[in-house]
């Protein structure tokens, strides 16, 4: 979301959350690395080598109720933390992202848009309580560097 913010909307929160919220029809199956569009190839490289490639951003497609009737966009309140089913719920500030960890609290800690993206995060919910402006990066094992050998070439 960091570098979403930074590098394809340009710092502009507003077209982040229009993007995120007006763009699916019903909802998000899941959020890629489309959003990373714009973000220089290093940093792209280190986000989705660390992150696995999750491939592109993904909508809620051919989804009908029980009547058949086509879904309708589903709405996310405080209600829905009490639920059970909803963990994590991130809200996005002129001055950062909130990160809310729905089974603790339902406010959370705030990482500042300008925060380098490719800071590690804990994923302990108790680190990201109230009170905090961002949450202790912890040690995570980074991908090994690209070769910067040149390539070899192949003689037939």
């Amino acid at each position: 979301m960091l570098a979403a913010h930074q590098h394809r909307f340009a710092g502009d929160t507003a077209a982040l959350a229009a993007h995120l919220i007006d763009s699916p029809t019903v909802g998000w199956n899941s959020l890629g690395d489309d959003l990373l569009n714009g973000a220089p190839e290093e940093l792209r490289q280190h986000l989705v080598g660390q992150y696995g490639g999750p491939g592109p951003s993904s909508t809620i497609d051919n989804m009908y109720t029980p009547d058949g009737s086509p879904a309708e966009r589903m709405t996310c309140d405080e209600s829905a933390a009490g639920q059970g089913w909803l963990q994590w719920a991130y809200v996005l500030h002129p001055h950062g992202i909130e990160v809310l960890p729905l089974s603790e609290s339902v406010t959370g800690s705030v990482v500042a848009w300008d925060q380098d993206p490719t800071t590690p995060f804990p994923d302990d919910v108790r680190a990201w309580l109230p009170g905090r402006r961002t949450p202790p990066a912890t040690t995570v094992h980074k991908p090994a560097p690209l070769s910067t050998s040149p390539a070899k070439t192949v003689r037939r």
